[in-house]
């Protein structure tokens, strides 16, 4: 007995050293790639640079655009987050503590937009709205979309809804509170963590987004966020000279997607935790 559970564990750890390395190695190759020359890179002849270039960072910075790119990706994926966040945690509260016709279809609906792959379906009839609404041709467009595509932040804050207890709103009815003044002052702040998870998952996916700035922004490159702005390094007259400049573009494009985890990190640890005690 003994020995198969020590055999299993060998395997295990395999499996998962085999998974790390996949995983982790472009990461290595790409961090290393963006100190190389260009040539290093063509040649491929050594792992480690020659020589450190840390101007490839500046480069790729001036190149690219970056300080206009990264500004309009953070206005993009802010006010993604404090969208979708606030759809989402108040679309779960009436979910979870109220009864209304059409309910269970809502649910339904909501399960279908998170499990089917509608985006590429759907962007011709939205781009048509947004023309109707005179946003096609701006950010708001896009983060109109993106807090549309809540389904998954929903379901997330709905589990949370699940485990404040209903005496809370019970005592505050009880009080004179209404349902939404009950909403911003006794349930919003308990659900910090479970915003906190929304909102890492909702930073990522807009921070992340390409498909929908290219298309509203094709007619005013100003308004381009960085993940377009990288794949002009890709695909510009240049490009096959700029490999290094993109790799260094690339690691500069993940700094924000890593201060936003260390800011949700509590907020993960919290809600493992109380998926272990559910």
């Amino acid at each position: 007995m003994r020995i198969r559970t020590i055999l299993g564990n060998i395997i295990l750890w395999i499996f998962l050293l085999a998974f790390a390395f996949i995983t982790l190695i472009p990461v290595v190759i790409t961090i290393l790639g963006s100190f190389k020359t260009n040539a290093e890179l063509t040649a491929g002849a050594t792992f480690l640079p020659d020589s450190w270039h840390f101007s490839n960072y500046a480069e790729a910075w001036a190149q690219a655009n970056f300080s206009r790119y990264t500004l309009n990706s953070l206005i993009v994926s802010l006010a993604a987050v404090v969208g979708t966040l606030l759809v989402s945690s108040m679309a779960a509260y009436v979910v979870d503590r109220m009864d209304f016709a059409g309910k269970k279809l809502y649910i339904g609906l909501q399960s279908f937009t998170m499990f089917v792959a509608v985006g590429a379906v759907v962007l011709r009839p939205q781009f048509d709205l947004m023309v109707k609404l005179h946003l096609h041709s701006s950010l708001w467009g896009v983060i109109l979309i993106l807090i549309s595509a809540h389904a998954s932040i929903f379901f997330i804050l709905s589990s949370f809804m699940k485990g404040i207890p209903r005496e809370l709103d019970e005592a505050a009815l009880m009080d004179g509170s209404s349902p939404g003044r009950t909403f911003w002052r006794i349930i919003l702040p308990l659900l910090g963590p479970g915003l906190g998870v929304g909102a890492l998952f909702t930073f990522r996916g807009a921070w992340n987004e390409y498909l929908l700035p290219l298309v509203f922004t094709m007619t005013k490159p100003e308004l381009q966020t960085l993940t377009v702005g990288l794949a002009n390094l890709k695909y510009g007259i240049s490009a096959a000279s700029q490999t290094h400049y993109m790799m260094a573009g690339a690691c500069l494009s993940i700094l924000p997607i890593l201060v936003a985890y260390l800011f949700a990190n509590k907020s993960f640890m919290q809600m493992t935790a109380g998926s272990l005690k559910g």
